[in-house]
């Protein structure tokens, strides 16, 4: 039997890589993306050491057109003959995230990472997706589910607007089988956290989710039966407020 392959975006570190190796583990083909080939490289060697097939194709989603989107699209369909999934948690935010000190460059920046890659990454996959049936997770956040003060502006709204582009997908696409997730995760101990206005110490890190769990989670998605949809799902550390 052919393995399901998945493509990840945000795939060299944090949630992305962690979810990867969750689904590599359990025998999905990851294909992994994003700004830095040298941090793809060492997820895939992780995956490979694991047993699991990891392949790298770099390309930042923010940043490329539409066309540049296709491509790479392109180039999975080539080596792998189909898709399967998507898992896209490439992700930005930045520290100076409030009306009285946001600067309106980075807020575009944060919009097109957050919000217009997810759409342009889908709308390059869904042919792909509506031959096998596939299954899309957005990662989203805490704040894209319920209204977060401090998340800032820019990352608020690309997150809740996450939110209506899988309902979207699902309505639309049910006809093909096409599923998606809006992947809420509160406070997560990743290097994302170093984009805060006051960086959370190590005790702090302690009591958040880790990548794993999140991996874990991303796993039980892709792994539903073809006639489930997880339509969202919240997943918070006990000590989240």
């Amino acid at each position: 039997m052919t393995a399901k392959v998945l493509w990840t975006t945000g795939g060299g570190s944090g949630m992305g890589a962690a979810g990867a190796v969750a689904a590599a583990r359990d025998g999905w083909t990851v294909v992994l993306s994003g700004r830095r080939a040298d941090r793809l490289e060492q997820v895939a060697a992780t995956i490979r050491a694991a047993g699991g097939t990891a392949d790298v194709l770099p390309v930042d989603v923010a940043d490329a057109d539409a066309d540049a989107v296709r491509t790479a699209r392109d180039t999975v369909l080539e080596r792998h003959g189909r898709l399967d999934g998507l898992l896209l948690a490439a992700g930005l935010n930045t520290p100076r995230r409030r009306w009285d000190d946001q600067s309106l460059d980075q807020v575009r920046a944060v919009l097109d990472t957050n919000l217009t890659a997810v759409v342009t990454v889908v709308d390059a996959a869904l042919p792909a997706l509506r031959a096998t049936g596939g299954v899309v997770v957005a990662v989203s956040s805490y704040a894209g589910w319920s209204f977060q003060p401090g998340a800032g502006v820019a990352y608020s709204a690309s997150k809740t607007a996450l939110g209506s582009v899988v309902r979207t997908l699902n309505q639309q696409e049910a006809q093909h089988g096409v599923r998606a997730t809006h992947l809420c995760p509160g406070d997560v101990a990743t290097d994302f956290l170093d984009q805060r206005p006051v960086v959370p110490d190590a005790d702090a890190r302690a009591r958040m989710l880790q990548p794993e769990d999140v991996g874990r989670t991303v796993a039980f998605v892709l792994g539903a039966a073809p006639h489930v949809r997880i339509d969202e799902l919240v997943l918070s550390p006990v000590a989240q407020h």
